[in-house]
């Protein structure tokens, strides 16, 4: 793979044509992995001297974010150096000048800042229900599998296993594990066709890591955010929505709320953000698990502007639209930011009640936070 990812980076300094396999834009584990296999299953089956690039669908500066990232590649033993980011490349550019094939592999949608690459699309890898109205006109392959490594796995070796090596193997396999939370049947995310490429795996490198093991390295690496600084971990997992003229920011944090709140220069550093990202609200949602295992969500709006401050925590049901059993529910407002703590909460950010529509009524400051059981808003242009 090595080789192979150096060769990659030597074909961006020569004006020819490529072909890139660009995974989505929040480029976690899944994406990067099946960009990089694909493209170089790919440049290893083509029978002609076409290039095909794996980009990586986020700046370099990003990575570190993605600590499950970093720590598989350390594992195999692949340089971050080698590997090729958006901002590393041009394919506006290139696409201007007839030079560029685009493959999408983990997603099938382009944003509207890349509408204009839609005609470049030659080809689409996804495993998740495909948008028709969105969906490029080109050959479309998607299967609802737990993992889109399980794809790429299933074209590599029925396309040419021969070319599949320990190292890449390793990536697909340890990415399918943690896809399909270590193929637990309780959880349900794998498929019969992920159980079944996990195996083939296993059976022709039995010297892969034990299933348990990879899966519990990879989801401790995913939620380990200690090296992180306050801008980071609000960048980690972000999600913005633009309502009736406000822009909000919707981060999920991994760290217990009391930890968060006593983070050394919080306040000037939500002000920071909130600036250098035009948001008028920052949402906060934190995640830890509880000594049952069980995930425990809570809240911290920060809003800078005094007179959004009614308005988000009357936007805010606590009765009725989390999905989840509320044991506790308290909001202090204090230094512009209003703190609301839940416990089995909502399972992701989408059911946070701050992104759903409704009539508010309701109170905020010293106590509690009443309001109607259906009261919620809407999102709309809703971006990550």
């Amino acid at each position: 793979m090595e080789d192979y990812l150096q060769g990659c980076r030597a074909a961006l300094q020569e004006p020819r044509p490529l072909h890139v396999v660009l995974g989505n834009e929040a480029c976690d584990l899944d994406s990067m992995v099946s960009a990089l296999a694909l493209a170089f299953y790919l440049t290893k089956t083509t029978e002609t001297e076409e290039v095909f690039v794996p980009v990586l669908n986020i700046k370099r500066s990003e990575l570190p974010l993605r600590g499950d990232n970093v720590f598989f590649l350390q594992k195999i033993n692949i340089p971050e150096s080698l590997l090729i980011f958006r901002d590393e490349i041009d394919l506006h550019a290139l696409h201007q000048a007839g030079q560029l094939t685009l493959l999408l592999v983990d997603h099938h949608v382009l944003p509207k800042s890349d509408a204009a690459l839609e005609e470049a699309v030659a080809e689409v890898l996804d495993h998740r229900p495909i948008e028709q109205k969105h969906c490029p006109p080109c050959h479309v392959s998607v299967e609802l599998v737990g993992s889109c490594a399980t794809l790429v796995t299933e074209r590599i070796l029925q396309g040419a296993p021969e070319i599949l090596d320990r190292q890449t193997a390793a990536l697909l396999h340890g990415t399918i594990i943690l896809d399909c939370v270590n193929m637990d049947l309780k959880v349900g995310k794998a498929t019969p066709k992920d159980n079944r490429y996990v195996e083939k795996l296993e059976a022709l490198f039995p010297d892969l890591p034990k299933r348990e093991d990879i899966f519990d390295s990879l989801q401790k690496a995913k939620f380990d955010v200690s090296g992180l600084t306050t801008e980071q971990l609000l960048r980690k997992d972000q999600k913005t929505i633009s309502r009736q003229g406000i822009n909000m920011a919707i981060s999920a944090i991994y760290m217990d709320l009391e930890a968060f709140l006593q983070r050394s220069g919080l306040i000037a550093d939500l002000h920071a953000f909130c600036q250098a990202h035009n948001c008028d609200v920052l949402v906060a949602m934190t995640i830890f698990f509880n000594t049952h295992n069980e995930p425990v969500r809570q809240l911290a709006i920060f809003c800078p502007r005094a007179a959004l401050q009614m308005t988000e925590a009357n936007a805010i049901s606590f009765s009725g639209s989390w999905s989840g059993t509320m044991e506790r529910t308290t909001a202090i407002l204090f230094s512009n930011v209003l703190f609301f703590e839940s416990v089995q909460a909502a399972s992701s950010w989408a059911n946070c009640p701050v992104t759903n529509r409704g009539k508010e009524r309701g109170r905020s400051g010293q106590g509690s936070v009443t309001t109607e059981p259906d009261a919620r808003l809407e999102p709309t242009n809703v971006r990550s």
